[in-house]
């Protein structure tokens, strides 16, 4: 925490200790009057989403709290095109947290990185507001194209962890990623999405992900295998009765009369 703080009073006195770090796109920022500010939704984000916090002062622990102060401010350098000290304050936060945030990415507020190690954020992602992201999650591109070629992220969804997020469109609203699913298409808002590659298997949840952060989410794979055994106990029950039926049958041809005659009845019979 000292370390940042004597960081956040070089950039100040960079910018003449007057200058609003706010970001773009609706984003909390970091300036004299707002720091105290910011610290405190930080640890309001983080107790509300761990219970595995007991005391406000373990925030300042936290990968995501730390990582996110030196976001805010490497990510105001990148605005103003400081982009050789938007990096240097950027990968100070990597060594520091394992968390990769590019400076140019945009973040909303509320965003918590649980764990974090192995987090990468790409230079065009958009994350919304209450985003919840856990370790080993990736939102990249898909090759070298320029121009936008990262996720967006809108409110209110959970990534939980090994995800891959690949590409540039959107995971909508109140979604839910499941743990080492691989997304590489568009995901309507509401939506449930696992597997590789990511399909929706649960459309409109109900919770916001970030009030009960459900990682229970359902599994295709199972489900598929499940129905096929399934399927495949009704078709044995079937044969069996099939085969008691054909005993059957044959017992009482071995009981009828030499001169019985079976007589069938039908057209051009």
């Amino acid at each position: 925490m000292d370390e940042f703080i004597r960081l956040y009073d070089e950039f100040i006195r960079f910018y003449n200790g007057k200058e609003s770090l706010v970001c773009e796109g609706g984003q909390a920022g970091v300036d004299e009057m707002g720091l105290i500010q910011n610290i405190r939704e930080e640890i309001q984000i983080i107790k509300e989403r761990d219970p595995a916090i007991h005391s406000s002062m373990e925030v300042f622990l936290y990968p995501s709290f730390k990582v996110m102060m030196h976001y805010r401010i490497a990510h105001k350098l990148y605005l103003k095109k400081h982009f050789f000290l938007a990096r240097y304050i950027s990968q100070r936060g990597v060594r520091k947290t394992g968390i990769e945030i590019h400076p140019g990415a945009r973040i909303g507020k509320g965003l918590f990185i649980d764990h974090g190690n192995g987090v990468i954020i790409g230079e065009t992602a958009v994350i919304g507001d209450n985003v919840t992201i856990y370790q080993g999650v990736t939102l990249g591109g898909t090759g070298k194209e320029h121009g936008k070629r990262h996720p967006t992220v809108e409110d209110n969804v959970m990534i939980s962890a090994g995800a891959k997020v690949l590409g540039s469109f959107t995971i909508g609203a109140n979604s839910k990623i499941g743990a080492g699913s691989v997304v590489l298409s568009e995901v309507p808002p509401g939506s449930t999405v696992v597997g590789v590659p990511g399909r929706v298997v649960r459309r409109n949840n109900q919770a916001l992900p970030r009030e009960d952060l459900d990682q229970a989410l359902p599994d295709p794979v199972r489900e598929d295998i499940a129905g096929l055994m399934r399927a495949n106990t009704e078709l044995t029950n079937r044969l069996l009765a099939l085969e008691q039926e054909i005993k059957q049958l044959k017992g009482q041809e071995g009981k009828r009369p030499a001169d019985m005659k079976v007589e069938f009845k039908g057209q051009g019979i």
